[in-house]
């Protein structure tokens, strides 16, 4: 199963790299496109749901970590309560 992994800048300028178990960030993500913080986290949740899914699908459970990496993407943006808030998407790869 293809993984891919996006980079993203956070409003206070902190940069992280995602992963996810499935290309279909790609749908959900343009690099260089600024998301308000809660459409980042609803999109991110969104994808990285259906990529567990798939990998439910081929080998019987879900992903932790794609689970994992969206517990710690809504970490991050409780810290950002400004609706004016946004996250860039750098990369996808």
């Amino acid at each position: 199963m293809p993984v891919m992994h996006f980079k993203v800048r956070w409003p206070d300028g902190h940069e992280i790299d995602c992963y996810s178990p499935s290309v279909i960030v790609s749908e959900f993500f343009t690099p260089g496109t600024h998301y308000p913080v809660r459409d980042f986290v609803s999109r991110s949740k969104e994808a990285l749901n259906i990529a567990s899914e798939r990998v439910r699908e081929k080998y019987g459970f879900a992903c932790s970590a794609a689970m994992d990496q969206l517990a710690q993407i809504e970490e991050l943006a409780e810290r950002f309560t400004d609706e004016s808030a946004a996250v860039t998407v750098l990369e996808l790869c």
